[in-house]
């Protein structure tokens, strides 16, 4: 049995990433990865790995807005900034040593907005290209460890995520990704013999609807 740590895992991919992992051998954690509560986090963290060997390393957790950024509070900002990047790396940090004890893997999951500069989507673009670079530059620094590291990246996929957006995914045929569609990707990945270190899965055609 192997163990992984996945965050975001309540709803959307990261819950269908925990069921598709539980269903091919993997003992799911499930991981609240909140900032303000840190040194409580570093010690959940530690008393984890003390008992357990971790395998993979699942960053999922993510928030989004898309608005010009002078209207976005400075609240807003370092919500934003802490869950999709602060969040995923000192959650590597703290993870590293015993991935690196079991040749694992830390699949970060980004967005189609690390790919590309989209309007009203800098503070987004910022934190999640951020986190893809992190991930590139990490896998050339634990290469001779053995650890892989990808990121995925997806685009519209039909979640909770766009519950608070101005938008959502078409309802229209071939328009969105559905959350088991990146949970696949995830599992592709971890079978691959070698390492995917950037993943981006879109669908074939694209329309939104606004709200």
């Amino acid at each position: 049995m192997k163990n992984a740590i996945v965050t975001g895992y309540s709803s959307g991919i990261g819950q269908s990433i925990c069921q598709i992992l539980e269903d091919n051998g993997y003992v799911v954690i499930k991981l609240v990865s909140r900032l303000e509560e840190i040194k409580k986090l570093e010690v959940e963290i530690k008393n984890i790995i003390k008992s357990e060997d971790i395998d993979l390393l699942v960053n999922c957790a993510g928030v989004g807005i898309f608005q010009p950024h002078e209207e976005i509070s400075i609240s807003k900002i370092k919500e934003i900034i802490d869950v999709n990047l602060t969040a995923p790396i000192i959650l590597t940090n703290l993870l590293l040593r015993s991935l690196k004890k079991t040749q694992g893997h830390i699949i970060n999951i980004s967005s189609i907005e690390a790919t590309r500069h989209s309007k009203f989507s800098a503070l987004y673009t910022a934190t999640k290209s951020g986190l893809r670079d992190f991930s590139l530059s990490l896998f050339e620094e634990l290469r001779k460890s053995g650890v892989g590291v990808t990121t995925i990246n997806p685009d519209l996929t039909t979640t909770s995520f766009f519950d608070d957006l101005q938008f959502e995914p078409s309802t229209k045929d071939e328009t969105f990704l559905l959350p088991e569609t990146i949970a696949q990707s995830v599992l592709d990945v971890l079978n691959t013999n070698g390492v995917i270190t950037d993943l981006t899965v879109r669908p074939q055609k694209f329309d939104i609807k606004k709200k």
